[in-house]
């Protein structure tokens, strides 16, 4: 291999590793979003604040209980109801589903680099940037859900309830968004590698 091709190799090697990583431990830690109350907790012996991940609810002592339908068991529901579950269903299933394409393209991108095989290396490429493009949209579906089920809470308890309640994304979802970043990056590397073997190849072939 030539020296810029080996350091693409490793740039795969190393983004691609941190890519993983980061995407695990955004779906596997619980600090997606988090509800600050601690004004309201002065007054209350209730622990009100709390953390969420994409399967479960902890409060600020890190009791954790996993999501259930907070709407109750029946089958009633209204159509914003319905469309939160809809939208929960949706990226708890995204999400995964991008580790697992993630996945089956790392073991297509380390036999391509192996045997330098261009149409390899175009598929894993193709493969790692449409893995990006389901993290994208699990990323995009969960940031609609938190916007609707804040909306609906407004609804069930009145905007001035949570007047003392600091509500911001945490640092589970900043890691998702990092991986996406590497995830194309990744993409486009081996999208290049490709274009050096076949150049790499018409040089051989030209001697």
């Amino acid at each position: 291999m030539k020296p810029t091709l080996s350091a693409l190799v490793i740039f795969l090697s190393v983004v691609g590793v941190l890519s993983f990583v980061f995407l695990i431990l955004a779906i596997g830690t619980d600090f997606w979003y988090i509800i600050d109350a601690s004004k309201w907790e002065h007054n209350s012996s209730m622990y009100l604040s709390s953390h969420s991940g994409l399967w479960r609810t902890c409060n600020s002592q890190n009791k954790c209980w996993p999501f259930v339908n907070p709407f109750g068991s029946g089958k009633n529901f209204t159509d914003s109801q319905r469309h939160l579950l809809n939208m929960h269903g949706t990226f708890v299933i995204l999400l995964p589903l991008s580790v697992i394409v993630m996945v089956i393209g790392g073991m297509a991108g380390f036999f391509s680099v192996l045997a330098r095989a261009y149409m390899l290396l175009l598929l894993t490429g193709a493969l790692f940037l449409l893995g990006a493009l389901i993290t994208l949209a699990g990323i995009s579906v969960y940031l609609s859900y938190s916007a609707a089920a804040f909306q609906e809470a407004l609804c069930l308890s009145g905007r001035q309830t949570l007047e003392d309640v600091g509500i911001h994304f945490g640092w589970s979802l900043a890691l998702a968004w990092i991986s996406f970043v590497a995830e194309v990056l990744v993409g486009v590397a081996f999208l290049l590698a490709s274009r050096m073997v076949a150049l790499m190849r018409r040089q051989e072939q030209g001697i």
